[in-house]
């Protein structure tokens, strides 16, 4: 039985909400550029919906960073990886590239309910595993102003939608349902439920 894993994500709430855990682990980083290009194809394909396109995407983090084991030689254990998205009307929100596009976000999104669905998958000997988080979140109206004021700190720039709900953008949460640790880039229920059916013992 393994006693620590990878962990295949650059996100630094992920790593926090693993070691909520308790679970060994050590993070395994994946390329993001450079001359041969990002390891995972990370963007939207034509007609793929957001339930696949986060599904496809986490797995094949998880698979990529088992291969990624083998070609380093690094000592092989199970690989997590996650990806989360935020969906509003139909349409998936990724990190903004710039502050219009972070403003622009925060205006589609005020006074408004969006989806957020998280994704983790397992890799290990045989099929990847991977369960998915759904949530709603509701943001109360927002001001240009605010937006405006909340674009210009660096907290929208690497996340999903471009807001963090454990930070200052939980001014503008008016309600949620379901998983607060899903919204936040790695739903604990599901990701414990993944370990302990390979036999991690969590608790």
């Amino acid at each position: 039985m393994h006693s620590s894993i990878y962990l295949a994500s650059r996100s630094p709430r992920r790593r926090e909400l693993l070691k909520q855990l308790g679970v060994k682990f050590d993070p395994l980083l994946l390329r993001l550029n450079g001359p041969r290009g990002a390891d995972v194809d990370e963007e939207q394909h034509p007609g793929e919906s957001a339930a696949d396109y986060v599904e496809r995407t986490a797995r094949e983090k998880a698979a990529f960073g088992l291969r990624v084991l083998g070609m380093r030689s690094m000592v092989t254990r199970p690989v997590l990886a996650a990806d989360t998205v935020v969906v509003v009307d139909g349409a998936v929100l990724g990190k903004p590239a710039n502050r219009a596009e972070a403003e622009a976000f925060m205006q589609r999104m005020s006074g408004r309910t969006h989806e957020v669905r998280t994704t983790v998958a397992l890799a290990m000997e045989g099929p990847v595993m991977s369960s998915t988080s759904v949530s709603t979140v509701t943001f109360r109206a927002i001001t240009d102003d605010e937006a405006k004021r909340y674009c210009a700190t660096p907290e929208p720039y690497d996340k999903a939608g471009g807001y963090g709900i454990q930070g200052l953008a939980a001014l503008f949460i008016e309600r949620i349902e379901g998983s607060y640790t899903g919204v936040m880039g790695l739903p604990l229920f599901e990701t414990g439920r993944l370990l302990m059916q390979v036999g991690f013992k969590i608790l």
